[in-house]
């Protein structure tokens, strides 16, 4: 198979296209035929060695696959050939995305949103697991509760702006200014230019802040958190934090994104009944894998992706 790979660390033009050998399912896998894979952040931290989930060089990056599945490990029989299916396999160890063909445990994928096309499907299962899992797993997110989502039209942010609306409850989101539109057009009941205002002056009795952005932003969240409420964050948070937090009753979590079929499956419901939807800024062949990634660090709306 063709595969990305890189023989170390370094910028975007350390990723280059070679003949891979296929990869085999295990018992409790399937074989995707990769159609497109999402790219993420995480991949360029770990590409240029900030981030060494994978450890040294050679590897392939990439997490979020959506393709056909090409053959049956044992034992398997939630799925079949020809089967369209999406997904974060192996998340946080190698997946191999960035390739021809890519293996998946079956409960770590789910039967594509039938209405998005590949492209699409692919940029949903990082991003929209960890708004998912943020939101509900982590912060219980009700109907009619007040929601502050950080970077409200990030590849997180996007997808959580529209999950928490899904869910019934009053979002507000904090963009560039350049993103404000975006994020209203995403169904934010508020947006808040956070180069113009201070977010703590503008929000509050908020239920639920979900942070990507971490350090003194987790801070600042507590002050629009009512007591007794969440704070969800995808970064350390500081324990002078975590106490004032506590003495409020406000819980603080703490959150990595995990493989999870039942979240992709809730996430392709959303899809299917246009409540949810990736916005992908570009595509790019597989051979452009540096140039995607260039392009991503520009910190577009929306996802990048590869095509296969």
């Amino acid at each position: 198979m063709r595969a990305v790979i890189q023989n170390a660390v370094g910028g975007p033009d350390v990723l280059f296209v070679a003949e891979q050998p296929d990869p085999s399912p295990k018992p409790g896998e399937v074989l995707v035929r990769v159609k497109a894979a999402g790219i993420n952040p995480v991949d360029g931290a770990v590409r240029g060695g900030f981030y060494p989930l994978l450890g040294e060089p050679p590897f392939i990056l990439g997490w979020d696959i959506s393709g056909t599945v090409a053959a049956l490990g044992a034992g398997v029989t939630e799925f079949k050939v020809g089967d369209d299916v999406f997904g974060m396999p192996h998340f946080p160890k190698q997946a191999g995305a960035y390739a021809e063909l890519a293996t998946a445990p079956v409960d770590e994928i789910a039967a594509k949103p039938a209405a998005i096309d590949h492209a699409h499907a692919a940029a949903l299962p990082l991003a929209g697991l960890t708004a998912w899992q943020g939101l509900v797993r982590h912060g219980d997110l009700q109907a009619g509760q007040r929601a502050l989502i950080h970077a409200g039209a990030g590849g997180v942010g996007h997808l959580a702006v529209q999950i928490a609306k899904a869910r019934g409850a009053y979002v507000i989101a904090t963009t560039s200014p350049d993103k404000t539109d975006f994020a209203r057009a995403l169904g934010a009941d508020e947006v808040i230019d956070y180069t113009r205002d201070d977010f703590t002056r503008k929000a509050g009795n908020v239920d639920l802040v979900l942070d990507p952005i971490g350090g003194d932003h987790a801070d600042q969240s507590l002050e629009v958190l009512r007591d007794g409420g969440v704070l969800v964050s995808l970064l350390n948070v500081h324990d002078a934090t975590r106490a004032k937090a506590s003495a409020r009753g406000i819980r603080v979590e703490r959150m990595s994104v995990v493989p999870d079929r039942d979240g992709l499956v809730e996430l392709a419901r959303l899809v299917d009944a246009s409540k949810l939807s990736a916005h992908v800024a570009k595509t790019f062949p597989l051979e452009q894998a540096g140039a995607a990634h260039a392009f991503l660090a520009t910190r577009p709306i929306g996802k990048v992706v590869l095509t296969v």
